[in-house]
């Protein structure tokens, strides 16, 4: 790398050499919040406790105006040397893992294994520990930094913790997820999704003697495959899936109702809105069909459809100076960049103009979103050092190297 590269002048600079070097003395004291945080029960809609701990720890390492909001996202922000917009590090609090699920943390040999210890026990120890480091006084940013714990990222929560952020905290001059473990990819795509209810309504019955009333669940199984055979654009990548499908009470009844529940994703926001229109055409069509078979004298079948996820899509450039420096800050650690599509909380700040990006926070894991998830922390301190030159490039240092941000 050119001597004169900003990335490889703030990772040499005292401050930031000094916070690499604590962070990796604190390594196992990182690893033992990332357990900790881990044993608290986080399911989607239920993160208060969770959300408790971190406004604790937030407070304890001098954050200021810690709060938690209406949504229930945690904050508080480390003052920078210019009363700019701040630079916002999220990490998310909830799981996918019901209520009730065991969630104690085993090690077995290298690895740590529990339910969320990766996604996102590794996250928000991660957001924790450069909210100790970067202290406001030995190293102090140009901008402001404000730390979030969200909720609703996972799942059904539809970025809802996120979205009350970003509609609620005003500009924001950039945005850093940290999202399970990992030091070399870059999600700079915000993978937009739509999800939708399909329900189909009739009048039901006995399946001898209402025979030739329309039947809830053809027209729930027609527009299944209606939607199955939809042809997709080569690029950008769009999936369409029929998750849920459903209805009746009983097999000698003509289902009064019938039901399915389909997801849709791509990047392009066109893409979404057009087959948004193919999902209401082909209900309709299911529908007309089923209808066009009733007896004469009997009630229709009504569909509706009710969207019950939208998560925004788009894009940070990958020529932008926030990717640019990210994925140099990746290969000054000896890593290959990997640049990135995701469903995360950067996509809500990536769809409003601001830049922003999602990173792993160190170490290895796998079997994300099973009871049988894993971390290994065999240089977790590596990629809590990137994460770090990273936030720090963000917002700029108020002294020396990077003063004037470069992602702005």
């Amino acid at each position: 790398m050119p001597r004169q590269s900003p990335v490889l002048d703030l990772w040499a600079s005292a401050p930031v050499a000094h916070a690499r070097a604590t962070l990796r003395a604190r390594d196992a004291d990182i690893v033992a919040s990332q357990i900790e945080v881990s044993e608290i029960e986080a399911p989607t809609g239920d993160e208060r406790r969770r959300g408790a701990w971190v406004a604790e720890r937030f407070r304890a390492v001098g954050l200021r105006a810690v709060r938690i909001d209406d949504a229930d996202n945690v904050i508080g922000r480390r003052e920078g040397a210019a009363e700019v917009a701040p630079v916002v590090i999220c990490a998310h609090l909830d799981t996918v893992f019901p209520p009730g699920t065991p969630v104690r943390v085993r090690r077995s040999g290298p690895r740590l294994v529990g339910p969320g210890i990766g996604d996102n026990g590794r996250g928000l120890a991660a957001m924790l520990a450069l909210a100790e480091v970067i202290d406001g006084t030995r190293v102090r940013t140009h901008a402001p930094i404000d730390f979030v714990a969200t909720v609703g990222e996972e799942g059904t929560g539809d970025l809802r913790g996120a979205k009350h952020l970003f509609d609620h905290a005003g500009d924001a001059r950039a945005a850093i997820a940290l999202d399970g473990a990992g030091d070399e990819r870059i999600v700079h795509r915000a993978l937009g999704s739509r999800r939708f209810r399909i329900t189909f309504r009739g009048p039901g019955g006995h399946s001898w003697t209402a025979f030739g009333v329309p039947n809830a669940v053809h027209a729930a199984a027609l527009a299944a495959a209606k939607l199955a055979r939809l042809p997709r654009p080569a690029t950008p990548r769009t999936t369409l899936s029929v998750g849920r499908i459903g209805g009746g009470i009983a097999v000698n009844a003509i289902p009064e109702e019938g039901w399915l529940e389909v997801d849709l994703r791509s990047t392009s926001v066109p893409v979404l809105d057009r087959y948004e229109r193919e999902i209401h055409a082909a209900a309709r069509a299911a529908s007309d069909e089923e209808n066009g078979r009733r007896a004469r004298g009997t009630l229709p079948l009504i569909e509706s459809i009710t969207r019950i996820g939208m998560r925004p899509g788009g894009d940070t450039d990958a020529a932008h100076p926030l990717v640019a420096f990210a994925v140099d800050t990746t290969r000054l650690i000896g890593r290959e960049p990997e640049l990135a599509t995701a469903s995360t909380d950067a996509n809500v700040p990536i769809s409003r103009g601001i830049p922003a990006i999602a990173i792993g926070a160190g170490g290895r894991g796998g079997d994300a979103h099973t009871p049988a998830e894993w971390f290994d922390n065999t240089d977790g301190h590596t990629g809590l050092a990137r994460a770090l030159a990273i936030v720090i490039g963000a917002a700029g240092l108020a002294t020396g190297p990077l003063a004037a941000l470069p992602v702005a």
